[in-house]
């Protein structure tokens, strides 16, 4: 990727520290933030008090993001211990990956028109040195924007930033330093370990006012001083944000039909990094012949990780491996990647014709499995993709904005048994 740096240097340390790539890790996590999802997470969740200071937040979104634990799980945590009103902020961010989920599932054209855009973006590095240099400079947190820097410099280290920075960093890039929304939006994608292709792309676009008509998001030196307890006072932010182009999103499309899978049926099941627990989408009496996981996606429809992110997904898909074939009492293999062959090679030593794999979300892995499905009918091998029913039952909701959305969910709750 010319003129774009991948400082990661000694990161997959810090990344493992900082959130310890299992199951066991999350659960322990959510333990200790479900006491103080209520009020306390209501009135302090916009602070970025900065690393090591963060029991305001849950710090859980990159096992969620993976599915190392599920939202719903996550949600009977809290609600165990908070009424629906108390938790309502926190509840309604977990909902909020949801949406972006849902609304991007019914527009898959916004997420290969970001990928077209960024290619041609990244083409521009090649021609242009004084690009070139700023996005480095940028990326690296050299800049001299108090704050900014900071922020590059801790993404790239911790695979991690506080929602608030996020959108400061965004604004900053795209109205201060003035550089293409889409490279910004790439160097999230490389290295947060909670990057999805919806929350990530949707929310960069907000950001540049061209996800909803009329609305940016302006990066202040009031608010980031408020919010940081004043770590941070950049000067010389822009004192205005003009949308970088006046455009519309397209009307939302026909939600996929979900497959479903006859009782009974003996399969290879098929994890991936969408959804690191994917055996719970099982129908009940699954016959599991055999168990793999795959670390990354296609390689000609690659995850872009930088070398510590992709590192500590590796190790998150091990632990996914391990806990499949505890549970379903069958040894799970590990593949480097999602491809035709190495499947077609696991089925035929399975002795089975079939893949149950739970549903990639728009996106690269959703890609791959798209390619190989095609490619392994010819084998007569059908891949069938399962949805879970806490995506079955909010994305048809996903059709507006999120304060529609969020109208519904006291009945998704209800309907989630929650």
């Amino acid at each position: 990727m010319t003129g774009l740096v991948d400082t990661d240097g000694d990161a997959p340390d810090e990344r493992a520290a900082l959130f310890p790539p299992s199951r066991a890790a999350a659960l322990e996590r959510l333990s200790d933030f479900a006491p103080r999802a209520g009020r306390h997470y209501a009135a302090q969740r916009n602070r970025d008090p900065g690393p090591g200071g963060r029991d305001n937040v849950s710090l859980l979104s990159p096992y969620i993001r993976h599915r190392t634990i599920s939202e719903h799980e996550v949600i009977t945590w809290v609600l165990a211990r908070h009424s629906p009103e108390a938790a309502e902020k926190f509840v309604q961010e977990v909902f909020w990956r949801t949406y972006w989920k849902g609304w991007l599932q019914m527009r898959p054209s916004v997420w290969r028109a970001f990928l077209e855009e960024r290619d041609s973006d990244r083409a521009r590095l090649a021609k242009d040195d004084g690009l070139r240099e700023a996005v480095a400079a940028a990326e690296a947190g050299r800049t001299e924007v108090d704050g900014f820097d900071h922020w590059a410099r801790e993404l790239v280290a911790t695979g991690y930033l506080h929602n608030h920075a996020r959108m400061w960093f965004a604004s900053i890039w795209i109205f201060t330093l003035k550089l293409p929304w889409t490279l910004g939006a790439d160097f999230f994608l490389r290295h947060l370990l909670d990057a999805d292709p919806a929350s990530n792309t949707l929310g960069w676009r907000w950001v540049a006012g061209i996800q909803t008509p009329g609305k940016t998001y302006l990066a202040t030196i009031e608010n980031i001083a408020r919010f940081t307890d004043n770590r941070f006072s950049p000067q010389g932010l822009a004192s205005e944000a003009t949308a970088i182009r006046d455009e519309a999103p397209p009307p939302a499309g026909a939600l996929p039909v979900p497959r479903t899978l006859q009782r009974g049926r003996r399969v290879l099941l098929l994890l991936h990094g969408d959804d690191f627990s994917g055996q719970e989408v099982l129908p009940e009496g699954t016959d599991v012949a055999a168990i793999a996981v795959a670390r990354r996606s296609h390689p000609d429809m690659p995850w872009h990780f930088g070398a510590a992110t992709g590192h500590w997904v590796d190790t998150l898909a091990e632990d996914a491996a391990r806990r499949a074939g505890e549970s379903l009492q069958q040894p799970a293999t590990v593949l480097p990647q999602l491809d035709t062959e190495t499947l077609r090679l696991q089925c035929a030593a399975a002795g089975v014709t079939t893949i149950a794999t739970p549903e990639a979300p728009v996106g690269p892995l959703a890609d791959a499995l798209a390619v190989i499905s095609d490619e392994l009918a010819e084998d007569g091998i059908e891949v069938i993709s399962l949805r879970r029913m806490w995506d079955d039952l909010a994305w048809p909701h996903a059709t507006h904005g999120f304060f529609r959305f969020k109208r519904q969910i006291p009945e998704l709750l209800a309907r989630n048994g929650l």
